[in-house]
């Protein structure tokens, strides 16, 4: 099978397209043809230096985490899928290839019906991270008044839609390029952050999300109602040591660290949105397979509106 494979560190060119032997699904696992996965945040920075795979070389060869495709084969005990099955989910590595092998228990979901497969693979990083921290950490509820900040990326985009469906009603803040998709999705404010600090506009919220980690609690605590939350993404000492904030809360969480067995129940919790219209796919680019590393250089940058999808196979 073709995937992309690397076994160093570095820039977008150590990505290769390689001829790699196919997986045979072991007891309790699937055999997934991966028709579109995706290029994450942490994905080029895996790829570019050592950490969280590997010191000296990538201990996984294969990157990539979110995909979309059909059960070919199973597994022993196996009775969750059948082949033929459309699914989508995450893993920690593997998606960038035709083939991959993950467990029947894992974070993986029958389809959305009305998703393409390209769709489809967009929606688990982002949304199962938003969905994390509005629901189980913020506590987000009717009426309440949210911040997302950072909202026209994948986490963003993903938590403005999930604001709206707990009923807050959402303000967000992203670059002016990006204002109006932001308000498609259903803010009701949108602050450009180059030109305007939403901290000076007189508005309070119950919840500010910082979906990039670029927003200090310390710079927008009176931006928050009394017992207000503020919510990061990234670790930092302003969460082991937050500024004294009157009854206002700062958290953190390692969303990707939550259960198999949770991230399945809520993808299937996202997939009743998606089919009852309440929730749709925000993608910038997508490229085939052996554009990869283009799409890495692209990522890079920091700008994408959404997602990034690879092609693995046409989607139709």
């Amino acid at each position: 099978m073709k995937a992309i494979v690397y076994t160093e560190f570095g820039p977008p060119e150590v990505l290769q397209l390689k001829e790699v032997q196919k997986p045979n699904p072991r007891d309790g696992e699937v055999l997934i043809r991966i028709y579109a996965t995706t290029v994450v945040k942490e994905d080029p920075d895996m790829r570019a230096a050592p950490g969280f795979n590997g010191i000296f070389k990538p201990r996984n060869r294969i990157l990539g985490q979110e995909l979309a495709g059909v059960v070919e084969a199973t597994g022993r005990n196996v009775t969750r899928f059948s082949p033929g099955d459309a699914v989508y989910g995450m893993c920690m590595f593997g998606a960038y290839a035709e083939y991959l092998c993950m467990p029947a228990t894992g974070a993986l979901a029958p389809k959305p019906a009305n998703m393409s497969y390209a769709e489809a693979a967009s929606v688990p990083n982002g949304a199962l991270t938003a969905l994390h921290f509005l629901r189980d950490k913020g506590k987000l509820g009717q009426g309440q008044q949210a911040l997302i900040y950072g909202a026209s990326g994948s986490v963003g985009s993903a938590a403005v839609q999930l604001a709206r469906h707990y009923g807050a009603e959402v303000s967000g803040v992203c670059s002016g390029a990006n204002l109006e998709m932001v308000k498609s999705l259903g803010a009701r404010m949108v602050f450009d952050y180059t030109r305007e600090d939403f901290t000076l506009h007189g508005g309070t919220y119950d919840l500010i999300f910082d979906t990039v980690g670029k927003c200090l609690f310390a710079r927008c605590k009176d931006a928050l109602k009394k017992n207000g939350v503020f919510l990061t993404t990234v670790p930092s000492l302003q969460v082991l040591r937050p500024p004294l904030g009157e009854g206002r809360k700062i958290k953190f969480a390692a969303a990707g660290m939550q259960p198999a067995g949770k991230k399945a129940k809520d993808l299937l919790f996202l997939k009743e949105l998606i089919e009852a219209g309440n929730f749709k796919a925000v993608i910038d680019r997508r490229y085939p397979l052996e554009q990869v590393a283009e799409a890495h250089r692209y990522v890079e940058q920091g700008h994408k509106k959404g997602n990034v999808v690879i092609a693995v196979v046409n989607d139709h």
